[in-house]
């Protein structure tokens, strides 16, 4: 497995780490969860992504007890959680500081430890929440040690850059990472917005959905199987997706896509798992699986990257047909 630095922090981090959405807790039973991290952790992977939202904490227990139970080594292993949705209560949801440091508590009482390594905002609070407010309490758990470093989740540029201004100015802990959605359908945030932040700041990524929740594995191109992520109950609105005049387009696209990667000897998803690796601005791709023949396949994208040459990347390219446009330079006009 390859190692990357999270941004310009010294902590390295698995090319390929592993998500516990929409399964733990959830979809498969604790010796399935089980499985699929021995398994991960065979092929190298040293960090683990959970959340307090993640069927209802329940993901956060689940991966709490297996760690335990494996008896594995707490600093051989980065855990992540994420706050901001931790119940129905007036003030369990947001980045007041009320709930960053009882949400905190909470996951790390499910999560039966004493630290996360990684704890992000799941989401701007910006309209309910001052950004400095924040600010000071993600700061406040990490000196604590409560958790080691923390960052962000689907932030628009714009308030990760005031979160790092209200740091600089007030002498606090700014945020390291942020955790985006990032595939091959889904890449202006990535490549486009976040491009300065990389510059000024040395930001991490922890980049979510690679496979666009399974879309790109091929497995909806015939309808939903029964027992995927499509199939449960509170997943509508994705589900909705799949039947809309773009889905159909992009299953065309899909297509061609599957069959440059038969000819590189690799699977649709690992295809677009590698795709992701190869962006130097993504520092971890988070996977997901429900068997752990399935985290064993995506683990193999690693190996796959070495095949994507600029004359492959430039095929997918001319397939996707979605590059984010650059900035333009005056100088050359």
């Amino acid at each position: 497995m390859e190692y990357r630095s999270l941004g310009r922090s010294g902590l390295k981090v698995s090319a390929l780490s592993f998500g516990t959405w929409v399964t733990f807790g959830e979809q498969v039973g604790e010796d399935t969860a089980a499985a699929c991290l021995v398994a991960a952790r065979k092929a190298g992977v040293n960090f683990f992504d959970t959340a307090e939202s993640y069927a209802q904490g329940r993901a956060e227990a689940v991966l709490g007890r297996l760690v335990r139970k494996l008896g594995w080594k707490r600093s051989d292993l980065l855990v992540s959680t994420k706050l901001f949705w931790g119940g129905d209560g007036p003030n369990d949801t947001g980045l007041s500081r009320k709930h960053i440091v009882e949400g905190a508590l909470a996951s790390l009482g499910r999560l039966q430890m004493d630290y996360v390594d990684l704890i992000f905002c799941h989401r701007p609070d910006d309209r309910h929440t001052p950004v400095e407010e924040t600010v000071r309490a993600m700061s406040h758990l990490v000196d604590r040690g409560l958790a080691f470093y923390w960052g962000t989740s689907e932030w628009p540029a714009e308030l990760i850059r005031e979160a790092h201004d209200v740091a600089r100015r007030e002498r606090l802990v700014p945020p390291t990472m942020e955790q985006p959605q990032y595939n091959m359908f889904h890449r202006d945030r990535v490549e486009s917005e976040y491009r300065r932040l990389y510059r000024d700041f040395g930001m991490g990524t922890t980049v979510w959905s690679p496979l666009a929740s399974g879309f790109l594995t091929g497995k909806y191109a015939h309808g939903v199987p029964a027992g995927s992520r499509l199939s449960l109950r509170g997943y509508g609105w994705l589900r909705q997706r799949y039947g809309t005049p773009e889905a159909l387009r992009l299953l065309k696209k899909l297509g061609q896509l599957d069959r440059l990667a038969a000819s590189l000897k690799a699977t649709m998803p690992q295809l677009a798992l590698a795709w992701c690796l190869e962006n130097p601005d993504v520092s971890t791709v988070i996977t997901g699986a429900s068997r752990p023949e399935q985290v064993a396949e995506n683990m193999k994208a690693v190996d796959a990257v070495g095949r994507l040459s600029p004359e492959v990347m430039e095929k997918i390219e001319r397939i996707l047909g979605n590059k984010p446009k650059a900035e333009p330079d005056f100088r050359t006009q």
